[in-house]
């Protein structure tokens, strides 16, 4: 019981997170492995606990949501159902002992990606230009790791968008907020079913992660995300080096 305030204070910020700059399971993670949950049942939990946030911020930018230079944004959701099932299948396939090898390889590819993802898409801008052909798997192919890990997937999916629209970031985010929900959402149904949720640790987490993510969405509206920025980096840093070292 002496864990919950951290676990609610945990879900706070990290549904705040991703509302505003993304990365909120590196906050959610790490504070249910440190509670004692094992890797993929934290993972899974993460997950579940983090979804009525992205949800939330779904709904509170619903009047701003459209396709994704001329894909209708059904399509986009279609493939992300799918592929947020199959990753979350594989991740209950995965083993314990094979995810705590994986997952500090993961946080360190999270970690990369948010901190110069937006650079290398403007870098690839300059030199190349995908269609619509090509973003259909390649989007798949993140719905995948949205549902098996997902940290820094929403950074990752506008940057390959970015590729095949001039559109600016803030155009892009919710669409973006509303597929790595989708992800997520199917993820959870399976995660869930499979019986891989601590639920009382879940639960408390999720409170926190559904009134960080409301209001998220409407700060970010507001707020210079550099400086939300800056934090999540410096947090990803240092859990990715913990768990290394952890390893």
């Amino acid at each position: 019981m002496h864990h919950l305030p951290l676990l609610l204070g945990a879900g706070l910020l990290a549904g705040t997170m991703n509302a505003i700059a993304g990365g909120g399971s590196f906050v959610s993670f790490p504070t249910l492995v440190f509670v004692g949950l094992p890797s993929v049942f934290a993972n899974a939990s993460s997950t579940v606990a983090l979804f009525p946030g992205a949800l939330a911020s779904a709904w509170a930018y619903r009047r701003e949501l459209t396709g994704i230079a001329n894909i209708p944004l059904g399509v986009l959701l279609a493939i992300n159902l799918v592929g947020g099932a199959c990753g979350a299948l594989l991740l209950l396939a995965t083993p314990s002992t094979t995810f705590d090898v994986v997952i500090p390889w993961l946080l360190l590819l999270a970690t990369l990606t948010f901190a110069f993802g937006g650079k290398v898409g403007s870098l690839l801008r300059r030199y190349l230009h995908i269609g619509r052909t090509t973003l259909i798997p390649v989007q798949f192919l993140l719905a995948i790791y949205g549902g098996y890990f997902g940290g820094a997937v929403g950074i990752m999916m506008m940057a390959v968008w970015s590729l095949l629209t001039s559109a600016n970031l803030k155009a892009m985010n919710p669409a973006k907020v509303l597929l790595v929900a989708a992800a997520n959402g199917v993820a959870v149904l399976c995660f869930i079913a499979a019986d891989a949720v601590w639920w009382r640790e879940t639960a408390t987490m999720l409170i926190g992660g559904l009134i960080g993510g409301y209001c998220g969405a409407h700060i970010a509206r507001k707020l210079d995300v550099r400086m939300i920025r800056c934090i999540v980096l410096t947090i990803s840093a240092l859990v990715t080096a913990g768990f290394f070292w952890r390893s």
